[in-house]
């Protein structure tokens, strides 16, 4: 199973390995832009995906919104802030690494002077001063450093995340999987293997009445 950066399916992984002893979950951590690619390509059998995603051919199951957040220096006029709002980074350099996940009407701010390749090029930078950046808040915890901090930016668009599966590989196993992400029971229907249900209890056998006995005649 493949997931994003900032998904942390551990505890899902547990609750498998609780519940399906015999086939081991094995998680494989991509780029989110190579996650569709590689589960189209039968890579890996489900994964855990920032939406939208093109979903021809596949199951999506929309999970959790994330919060965003901006990242700046813990010295920025920003970090005295509880929280702020898009305007309030008017006046900001803002970078937008190529791997960025949110989804812009209007991009806030003013474009930095450079595009990294990647989040952790921009968080450099941000350290560095050169600017800010925003992104949901599980990336800027995955990215964290003693020097930067983040404030939720109430306004800003969320990033979602999904788990997505072939639609031709809707197996006993897959619902199972599904179950535990959705939170169901091990004794739910839908969140159990077939195989896994327990087997219905054979009523008693009932006892034919026994028939009385005849009592035999004294002869005189």
């Amino acid at each position: 199973m493949a997931y994003v950066p900032g998904v942390t399916p551990g505890k899902w992984a547990g609750v498998w390995a609780e519940r399906v002893r015999e086939v081991p979950l094995r998680l494989l951590q991509m780029p989110a832009t190579e996650v569709v690619p590689l589960l189209r390509n039968g890579g890996v059998d489900a994964a855990f995906v920032r939406l939208p995603v093109d979903r021809e051919a596949l199951h999506v199951i929309p999970l959790y919104l994330e919060t965003t957040v901006v990242v700046v220096p813990k010295d920025h006029a920003v970090a005295a802030a509880e929280e702020v709002e898009l305007a309030d980074l008017a006046d900001e350099d803002v970078f937008e690494p190529l791997d960025d996940v949110l989804t812009w009407d209007d991009r806030p701010g003013q474009p930095a002077f450079t595009r990294p390749e990647s989040t952790a090029g921009a968080i450099e930078l941000v350290a560095s001063g050169a600017g800010v950046l925003l992104l949901p808040q599980s990336l800027a915890r995955l990215h964290h450093r003693r020097d930067l901090t983040y404030r939720t930016v109430t306004d800003a668009p969320q990033s979602q995340i999904g788990l997505a599966w072939l639609e031709v590989e809707t197996t006993d196993l897959m619902e199972e999987l599904i179950g535990i992400v959705r939170g169901r029971t091990p004794n739910s229907s839908r969140g159990r293997n077939p195989r896994q249900q327990p087997a219905a209890k054979k009523p008693p056998p009932q006892r034919s009445p026994s028939k009385p006995r005849r009592q035999k005649r004294r002869r005189r």
